[in-house]
């Protein structure tokens, strides 16, 4: 199993984090295009725990992937979490968390996640896996701070 963390700073209010964040059609604003990145079918305003994500992603070469995730855990203003069902790795589960602090919000990804193919997968992983989910989470922060502001 490997572990990715983050942490930034958002110079808006928590309601606003968490409006934005918590609608899943949000999730292509703060997604490289580079990944082909497609959401299937009617997806709610708000995430609930039980609903099902759909989506296309081509992370390698262009390939695309059917990815499907879980929204196992919702409490409202604090935390969410989404596990993959169907997709690239053996194991993803991606919990979200909002705090408000003076100024903004502080937001917190935590990633648990294990690649497929034994020790194929972990030999990719420093070369392949690991740079491209860096490469995701850099544009996640730079989106973020495009669209609410900088620290």
């Amino acid at each position: 199993m490997y572990k990715i963390e983050r942490e930034q700073f958002l110079p808006i209010p928590l309601q606003e984090a968490w409006d934005f964040f918590s609608s899943p059609s949000n999730l292509a604003k703060i997604t490289p295009s580079s990944l082909g990145f497609v959401v299937h079918g009617n997806v709610p305003e708000r995430m609930y725990p039980g609903l099902f994500i759909q989506y296309t992603v081509s992370p390698l070469l262009g390939i695309p992937m059917r990815w499907v995730t879980e929204i196992t855990h919702v409490r409202e203003g604090e935390y969410f979490v989404d596990e993959q069902r169907v997709g690239p790795y053996s194991i993803w589960h991606h919990e979200h968390f909002f705090t408000a602090v003076e100024g903004g919000v502080l937001m917190r990804d935590v990633v648990h996640y294990k690649v497929p193919l034994g020790i194929l997968g972990q030999l990719a992983h420093p070369f392949i896996v690991r740079p491209k989910l860096e490469q995701i989470f850099s544009f996640r922060w730079e989106a973020n701070e495009r669209m609410f502001g900088k620290a």
